[in-house]
């Protein structure tokens, strides 16, 4: 059986500065750059306050520039609020209630067989989420009614649904990441909040249904979008990452 591990599917991480609009040709500096990134968060319970479509439209057209090897962009887009969402919603949590088993799985989140250090990496990232919303290690029951807001989109106003055409190999799924970085990073410039959410692959038949997509595409992840209530504990804790000299090798002369 795959990899589902339902709780932990949110691409994880964390929210809070707006550091206005990054219109046009780019006249951020490096540290407007920089405050973005650092303040970008996986926000996990939102207000209702909307978010403006233009302002979607926006950001989803300013980050074509995202690296797409070989210039395919193969992404494809759908963007949902209002009744659309509502039946999304509707579907979801009649879904949930009548027949939660996922799916056939079209890829594997996470390899089936996790070794360390990303085993060990994932297992904090879920102990600091469920810690911060006060939700014990040994209780499935609240840790299944947390992972079932994923599919609530976290309470978001918009939720975005990103597939890829079935045709494309690893190379292009990496593009499907920088194009997703590169999204949300221009949504947070403009002081809107995100969550990237594997989990929505799970039930991908059940999304069809409401976005009706062609059958040359498959679903990757969705994104919820909103603002974050920044009350919610969900919303203040911090995943730590790994220290540079864990990560990198510097082959490097001065001559």
């Amino acid at each position: 059986m795959r990899n589902s591990g339902i709780g932990d599917l949110e691409m994880t991480d964390e929210s809070g500065l707006d550091t206005g609009d990054a219109g046009g040709v780019s006249t951020q500096t490096p540290n407007d750059v920089v405050s973005v990134v650092a303040a970008r968060r996986s926000t996990r319970a939102f207000t209702d306050r909307r978010v403006d479509r233009g302002l979607i439209e926006r950001a989803i057209e300013r980050a074509g520039r995202a690296p797409s090897g070989g210039n395919l962009q193969p992404w494809h887009l759908y963007v949902l609020s209002g009744e659309p969402l509502r039946d999304l919603r509707g579907r979801m949590q009649a879904r949930l209630t009548s027949n939660p088993t996922p799916d056939p799985f079209e890829y594997d989140v996470y390899p089936p067989k996790l070794t360390e250090p990303y085993k060990n990496r994932r297992r904090e990232a879920g102990l600091q989420l469920y810690g911060a919303i006060g939700i014990e290690r040994h209780d499935p029951v609240a840790r299944s009614r947390q992972s079932e807001k994923n599919f609530d989109f976290f309470g978001a106003p918009a939720g975005l649904f990103c597939y890829v055409d079935r045709q494309m190999g690893r190379a292009q799924w990496s593009d499907l990441g920088m194009y997703l970085q590169t999204l949300m990073l221009l949504l947070k410039a403009d002081g809107v909040d995100s969550c990237a959410q594997a989990a929505w692959s799970l039930y991908n038949e059940t999304v069809a249904q409401i976005v009706r997509p062609p059958d040359s595409l498959m679903l990757f992840c969705g994104v919820a979008i909103g603002y974050a209530d920044l009350s919610h504990p969900a919303n203040n804790f911090q995943v730590p990452r790994a220290p540079m000299h864990e990560i990198t090798d510097f082959l490097w002369t001065n001559h």
